[in-house]
């Protein structure tokens, strides 16, 4: 509850609205596809967060690589309104914040084959069985995953709960993504990592990389 205060008086001063403004992307209005080349002014690899929270990867990881372009996916909006606050104290053009849905976005807002990177660090596990449909990773959304990265794209993945993981890694494999021998870099730098390993937890991440091969056809309808 103090958090929830807090964002608000934040949200309630006009020069830091104004900071988050141009980095927060409206959700008032009708929104049926999201054009990456649209977010910035510049061509560049667009790499994705989704469940970015206050941001603690993602704004120091797009400042270490100011080539590349990043979207913050956050579905609370006293959370996402934060996130973008902060981006925008930091002054960071390459680093975009939408409030919405992981599902949805994956599902519906982004073009085919258009992000090169995708990270998602400790999704909430649900652990009740009556839970279980809740969770972010099922069949169809890894189905989804495939289409919208890149040939050679990456997907960087993270949790504490090793049976989650399990689920995930094999849901991933089903779907033909093989492991990428690469680090994964929210494993440890992310907030719920952080928090996690000063406990002596043990966190769970692998890279993907999706199956090559000809275009899919889309369930967006394309040829």
């Amino acid at each position: 509850m103090a958090r929830l205060r807090k964002a608000a008086r934040q949200w309630r001063d006009p020069r830091k609205r104004a900071l988050a403004a141009h980095v927060l992307m409206p959700d008032d209005g009708p929104l049926f596809q999201i054009d990456p080349a649209g977010l910035f002014d510049r061509p560049a690899p667009l790499e994705v967060e989704l469940g970015a929270g206050r941001g603690d990867f993602i704004i120091d990881y797009a400042t270490a690589h100011p080539e590349r372009n990043f979207l913050a996916v956050e579905l609370a909006a006293s959370v996402a309104r934060v996130l973008a606050i902060r981006v925008g104290q930091r002054g960071l053009d390459n680093l975009r914040v939408a409030r919405m849905d992981a599902r949805t976005l994956v599902n519906l807002m982004l073009p085919v084959r258009s992000i090169s990177a995708c990270h998602i660090y400790f999704p909430d596990p649900w652990p009740a069985l009556s839970q279980r449909k809740r969770r972010l990773f099922s069949a169809g959304f890894v189905e989804r995953l495939k289409d919208d990265l890149v040939d050679d794209g990456i997907l960087y993945i993270a949790t504490d709960v090793e049976p989650y993981a399990c689920d995930i890694f094999a849901m991933l494999g089903a779907a033909g993504f093989g492991r990428a021998k690469a680090e994964v870099p929210g494993a440890q730098a992310s907030g719920f990592a952080r928090k996690y390993l000063a406990e002596g937890r043990r966190v769970f991440s692998a890279a993907f990389a999706p199956p090559s091969g000809p275009l899919l056809r889309s369930r967006r309808g394309l040829p």
